[in-house]
């Protein structure tokens, strides 16, 4: 990134992670499961909306960030390797798309 990117991108970094917070918040429990897509997506179009490819950058480089934060603190609580946390989550969505 350069200099005029990095900045313009930190601008919009505190509002977006405020609302990455309120998705997951809303998300965590949903049931059906099935509709946890559905409202990452309506979020995820809202900051497009509102952002642009901006936001759906920032969007994703936030949900990364925590992501991999949360899978260390898994894989440190399991006694797994991160490889075998990746591994489990992995088959979890092989045997997800199987059912389909």
């Amino acid at each position: 990134m350069d200099d005029e990117e990095d900045m313009r991108l930190a601008r919009i970094t505190p509002e977006i992670s405020r609302r990455t917070l309120a998705m997951l918040r809303g998300l965590v429990g949903l049931e059906p499961a099935e509709q946890v897509p559905e409202g990452a997506m309506t979020v995820a179009d809202e900051i497009l909306a509102e952002h642009g490819t901006d936001g759906l950058r920032v969007l994703a480089m936030t949900l990364a960030a925590w992501a991999t934060a949360q899978i260390e603190n898994v894989a440190e609580l399991s006694r797994r390797s991160h490889e075998a946390v990746l591994d489990a989550m992995e088959l979890a969505c092989l045997e997800a798309n199987s059912e389909e």
